[in-house]
């Protein structure tokens, strides 16, 4: 099938063409707006101080890359179940499982992000604090790190970060246009009718060698 003709196609098709990705659309739209629950993203940067940093007072290139080597170590620590059972136990929680938690960390520095989303907002701050106050404990505990120094405190936020709901609609539309389009092309495949002298033609392994014209009712 060329463009040409899937073109033509879905010309013929309009209604569908229209109607299935707007059903689509909308029913994500719904769902997203009345069924999903806004989620809240706190973050807290942390700076990872090596002890060969006190010792000297300063950094050689290969103290820096030893260090940058050990902020990603510390970064995987943080995501580690010691550090969240013992965050979930200082908070008199169960467990984290209800938040989503983020560590990054840049090849370049030793900064560490660290971010926590949840249906609560307060709560994520909490935890994003806490979080940055074991993994100094923990890091101390177990590797060469003098410390974990929170750089900044994080914060309650005021708004909502997700879900995005427009992107979800938008991925709807284009889903059912999709589906539209895979069930025009389905159905014309289906279709073995003959509908011109070309599929006669095709079908019988003959020449066609002439042709009645249509007439008008009422001629």
């Amino acid at each position: 099938m060329t463009l040409l003709e899937l073109l033509q196609l879905m010309r013929k098709h309009l209604k569908l063409m229209i109607a299935l990705p707007l059903a689509c659309g909308i029913a994500m739209a719904l769902v997203a707006f009345l069924f999903l629950p806004n989620t809240y993203t706190s973050s807290v940067s942390m700076y990872v101080l090596t002890k060969s940093t006190e010792e000297t007072g300063g950094l050689n290139n290969q103290d820096l890359t030893a260090s940058q080597m050990l902020t990603n170590d510390v970064a995987t620590l943080i995501e580690g179940d010691r550090v969240m059972n013992d965050t979930a136990e200082a908070l008199q929680m169960e467990s984290l499982n209800d938040y989503t938690i983020e560590v990054t960390s840049a090849t370049t520095t030793r900064v560490i992000t660290l971010s926590v989303t949840g249906e609560d907002a307060q709560s994520t701050a909490i935890i994003a604090n806490k979080l940055a106050e074991q993994a100094s404990v923990v890091a101390q505990e177990v590797m060469d790190v003098k410390s974990v120094n929170a750089i900044d405190q994080a914060e309650t936020p005021e708004s909502p970060s997700g879900p995005n709901r427009l992107m979800y609609t938008a991925v709807a539309l284009l889903a059912g246009l999709f589906l539209a389009v895979a069930l025009v092309v389905l159905a014309d495949m289906l279709n073995t009718r003959a509908r011109n002298a070309e599929d006669v033609e095709e079908l019988l392994g003959l020449p066609v060698i002439g042709r009645i014209p249509a007439m008008k009712e009422g001629k």
